[in-house]
Formats: structure tokens, sequence, C-alpha cells
């Protein structure tokens, strides 16, 4: 299972930007059935939120709503809380939100975790995939193993 962060969502509806098509094309894998994809429902609620914040309420909606249908998000459970905040207050670089999404990856043994968040990386084991990385490829096609991990944490921390 690959587990997509908010930045995902929110880049694949958003306008001309570099992360538009990748971010589209994880999401064309797991609709194609090639991937097994999915997203938590704070992560749902986040998008929401942002897109909210850019186009109508509606329209905010109605792309959260087709979210959910297509990725049948994750609900999130006491131990995932417990695992994040523990994340949360050994790593000052990353968010409650954040912390959670991090333990959501970990306690569900996700494939990788797909963001362009680059907060993440400070998160021993997390298998951190940058939508901007070549790993992205190997992850759709299905080759990944930890040097590909490895290797989009650096592409993702060398910016």
């Amino acid at each position: 299972m690959i587990l997509l962060d908010t930045t995902v969502l929110v880049y694949a509806v958003g306008s001309d930007h570099p992360l538009r098509e990748p971010c589209r094309r994880i999401l064309s894998a797991h609709r194609d059935g090639r991937i097994e994809a999915t997203t938590t429902i704070e992560c749902v609620q986040e998008f929401a939120h942002v897109r909210a914040s850019r186009r109508t309420r509606r329209d905010a909606v109605e792309l959260a709503r087709s979210y959910v249908e297509a990725l049948r998000p994750l609900t999130i459970e006491l131990d995932d809380l417990e695992r994040g905040l523990t994340l949360f207050e050994r790593h000052p670089g990353l968010g409650a939100f954040d912390s959670i999404l991090a333990a959501v990856a970990l306690g569900r043994r996700a494939e990788a975790l797909v963001t362009a968040d680059r907060a993440f990386a400070v998160v021993p084991g997390l298998p951190v995939v940058d939508p901007s990385s070549t790993a992205l490829d190997r992850l759709i096609a299905g080759r990944t193993d930890s040097s590909d991990r490895s290797e989009a944490a650096e592409e993702t921390s060398d910016g």
C-alpha cells in the first residue's frame, strides 16, 4: 500500500505546476489498478480546507468526495495517534499533523509515503518518495527497494 500525503491531492488538481503531472500519474496508476494507494481521512479534510481557500467550497467538497471514493481513506486509530505524538515530540521540524501521517505509514507498513513535503525525511525508517524524484516512476512500476527509498530521500533533501 502506498500512502498519499495531502500535497499529492492538492497538486494533482491544482493549476500548472511541475508537480501536477507526477501527482496525476500516481493517481492514474491507482485508478488503473497498477498500484494500491490510499490516504487518510485527515488528509482529505486538509485537502478540502486548502482547496476551499483557493476555489469555491462546492468545488472543494466535490473533489474531496471524489478522493474518498477513489482512495477509500484509512481511519486513524489510537495507536497511530500515540506513535505520531511520539514522533512529534522527537522531531521538532515535523508538525503534529505530519507526525500522525508518518506514524500511519510506519504502523501500516506502507510501501511508501508519497509527499512533496521535505519535513518527513527526518523520520527514521519512513519510506518517503518525492513526486518529483525518479523513485516515483519505479514505485509506479512496482520496482522499489531500500536503495530506491534512500535515493528518493537524497533527491528530496538535495532539492
